[in-house]
């Protein structure tokens, strides 16, 4: 009886709009499990999870209910589940071949991954794959064997528009619930992942195809004649190069160190009597580094992705979210690594043990024209070795020794350390400071989780100077962007000194100083450096002292060197600071007072004025370069646009070595300088990890297995016509 009853509202058009809705849900909901790796956490993570395909398939399939007429409606309904379906499915072969899922512009066959679904998709199916198109069969089969049939009943107008109206509710309903467990999801869009792990596919579509729609409009109704007031602004601002200090460290590696989350005032802070960052402090007070005590982050909600744009290409981040996820897989720039290899022959990598796909790292860097990335995937990533996002810094610096000393030099790399970000969490075996006492756990914990930072940079150094790349390297260490919070500013207030009923705007300003310090080869002449400047700074600055002028570059930075730099720091909010004042707003503080100038003079009115006409305009212009892509109609002399199809971060181990094995002789790898044997035994680490899970002598013997297979898999003749195209691989004398 209960079957016969099941059996009759399945024949009606309510029925089959449930029956399509649950089979949808239900699908969605294994491919999440089976074939999607979306980290979720928690409870509450999988709850998000489980309904998240509900509100989008209720709507979709609810534009059916309005057609009246019986066999156009299940036609209708039947066509918007197909499509739905194959969205899926196209999405998990993608998924398979390149751990990331579909865009708009991979759809329509632009340049975000030009390589789209390759011709070995059908290759990638698997046996689980009838679970998204098995129900399309049964589906088919109960219509001929008349199980199901058509209800030639239209659905009330009124119930209709109840269920549209219950969708939009939900999908409202669903977005708030992800936006309380990650706050501005839809603006900052770290990660696609995020967007499917917590609004699901279709609204990561539909998502992604609004933003795509707005980028595109932006670019289509730009001209080259655009470009007129930026060239016109960068002439005007220009900084010549410090002669003392230009060409200083031409030629010689460099090693970016990005610290994640680390302020300034760490830098000779004690908790307790004991410093926080010992070694650091030993290099920030002695004269082998430039150190550098008022220069500040200028992120926004971009956060270290926007950091590494200024550090990268001296252009500013967006007002909104992230250049890196919003713009980042189509936009024409500038980078140092292109810039780099085109002037110098230099060779570049990153070194990271998140995800690739993270903030759409694996599509920027190939337009900033990285010749490697070193992701998660060429880590090993058991769960004892990572923390919230990504391996642990004293294993990633460790275990990165078997890539680097493969590298050509002179080298361009960066190491992205994780381990000191929010919500700052360490394992127990791995703390050796105590943190603090206030009652919030975030900043009691900062001060563990940056000793532990400080101590891996401590075994790192070790590394290079043993290994003989400390003097042979520009080494630069650098805090991305804040690690607390203004909102935690008031709990961290007491341990600075400070009163928390007293705190303002002001300390909240001077609280994004970030370090920047710069080792130069056998230079002795360094010491703390009082100017001030901000990440947007710092590549003319480098550029400088390798002996490339940065002029003919579009950058609204200027070397911090250079007797012309201004000093006039640009935060990403409009407000700005000077050597003289701070002005939030309206608001003008005097830096050596930190009070309120309630009164200033003509003089203090004219010269804030100025600097804010200067921050005001170059934002601007920074923003249209990026939102219009400016960059695609300027193409200096000597600078050859990068072409991200020339990159391809797959097998990049076995890639490094192929390019030793043509080589020969003339190989400049540290792997080649040392007789070809590893450097890796130079390394000393008391990662507790190395004893147990990571094993990294164990790594490497796997991946020179597989790389060794890699390269066995391509027959003489193809291995050398592939290094002579120069496809996916790096030398010092490559254009790419």
């Amino acid at each position: 009886m209960r079957f016969k009853k099941i059996h009759q509202f399945l024949n009606t058009r309510w029925g089959y709009f449930t029956l399509l809705t649950f089979l949808f849900w239900l699908k969605t909901i294994l491919v999440y499990f089976i074939d999607f790796h979306l980290g979720v956490k928690g409870m509450y993570q999988y709850f998000v999870l489980l309904i998240n395909p509900i509100a989008t398939t209720l709507l979709l399939l609810g534009l059916a209910l309005y057609v009246k007429r019986g066999v156009p409606a299940y036609i209708f309904m039947t066509l918007i589940y197909i499509a739905n379906t194959a969205l899926l499915m196209f999405n998990v072969i993608y998924y398979r071949e390149f751990t990331d899922f579909m865009t708009i512009n991979v759809m329509l066959g632009y340049s975000t991954v030009s390589q789209g679904l390759s011709s070995s998709s059908i290759s990638l199916l698997k046996p689980q794959d009838l679970i998204i198109v098995g129900d399309l069969i049964l589906l088919a089969i109960g219509f001929i064997t008349k199980f199901l049939k058509v209800d030639p009943r239209p659905v009330p107008k009124k119930q209709a528009v109840a269920m549209t109206s219950f969708s939009i509710f939900m999908l409202l309903f669903n977005i708030v619930l992800g936006e309380i467990d990650r706050p501005q999801l839809l603006t900052r869009t770290f990660d696609r992942e995020y967007l499917v792990k917590y609004l699901g596919l279709d609204t990561f579509t539909v998502y992604d195809a609004l933003k795509t729609a707005k980028n595109n409009h932006a670019r289509n109704s730009a001209e080259s004649s655009d470009l007129n007031k930026i060239l016109k602004f960068n002439r005007k601002n220009y900084a010549k190069p410090n002669p003392k200090m230009f060409g200083i460290a031409k030629k010689k590696n460099v090693i970016i160190i990005h610290l994640e989350s680390f302020q300034q005032f760490l830098i000779n802070f004690k908790l307790n009597g004991k410093e926080v960052t010992p070694f650091l402090n030993s290099l920030y007070n002695g004269k082998d580094f430039y150190s550098f005590d008022n220069f500040f982050n200028q992120v926004g909600q971009g956060k270290t992705s926007d950091a590494e744009n200024m550090m990268e290409t001296s252009t500013f981040g967006l007002p909104q979210g992230s250049l890196f996820s919003a713009l980042g897989s189509d936009n024409t720039f500038e980078g140092a690594p292109a810039i780099l290899n085109q002037t110098q022959g230099y060779s570049s990598a990153v070194f990271h043990g998140n995800n690739g796909s993270f903030w759409n790292r694996d599509n920027v860097y190939k337009n900033l024209g990285y010749q490697y990335f070193f992701d998660a995937s060429y880590f090993n990533t058991n769960s004892n070795n990572l923390t919230e996002y990504g391996m642990k810094d004293k294993l990633m610096f460790h275990d990165s020794v078997k890539y680097l000393e493969h590298m050509q030099q002179p080298f361009y790399v960066k190491f992205i350390t994780l381990s000191n970000h929010f919500p700052f969490v360490i394992d127990q075996k791995n703390q050796s400071f105590e943190p603090a006492n206030t009652d919030d756990s975030s900043v009691n914990n900062y001060f563990v989780t940056a000793h532990y930072l400080d101590q891996a940079l401590q075994q790192f150094f070790d590394y290079l100077k043993k290994s003989g790349l400390y003097n042979n390297s520009v080494i630069v260490l650098y805090g991305d962007h804040y690690g607390i919070s203004d909102t935690r500013n008031l709990k961290l207030a007491p341990l600075l000194g400070k009163s928390a009923s007293t705190w303002n705007s002001f300390d909240d300003a001077q609280m994004q100083r970030v370090p920047l310090m710069i080792h130069i080869p056998n230079d002795h002449n360094g010491g703390v450096q009082h100017q001030y400047g901000g990440e947007i700074d710092f590549l003319p600055t480098l550029l400088h002292l390798l002996g490339i002028n940065s002029e003919k570059y579009i950058q609204f930075g200027t070397d911090l060197f250079s007797p012309e730099h201004n000093q006039v720091v640009a935060f990403r909010n409009d407000n700005f600071v000077t050597p003289k004042y701070t002005v939030i707003g309206n608001t003008i503080y005097e830096n050596q007072t930190g009070q309120i100038i309630t009164h200033p003079s003509k003089e203090v009115k004219a010269e804030i004025a100025k600097d804010r006409k200067h921050v005001t305009e170059e934002l601007a212009l920074s923003d249209s370069l990026n939102n219009k892509n400016l960059l695609r109609y300027y193409v200096p002399k000597g600078f050859k646009p990068v072409d991200p199809k020339d990159f391809d971060y797959h097998n990049g181990y076995a890639k490094l070595l192929e390019q030793e094995q043509k080589l020969g002789n003339r190989s400049d790898s540290l792997w080649s300088e040392n007789h070809d044997k590893t450097t890796i035994d130079k390394y000393n680490s008391d990662a507790p990890e190395l004893q147990t899970t990571d094993k990294n002598d164990k790594n490497v013997s796997s991946a020179d297995s597989a790389a060794d297979k890699y390269l066995q898999s391509l027959s003489k003749g193809s291995i050398m016509s592939k290094v002579d195209a120069g496809e996916g691989i790096s030398s010092s004398s490559s254009s790419k």
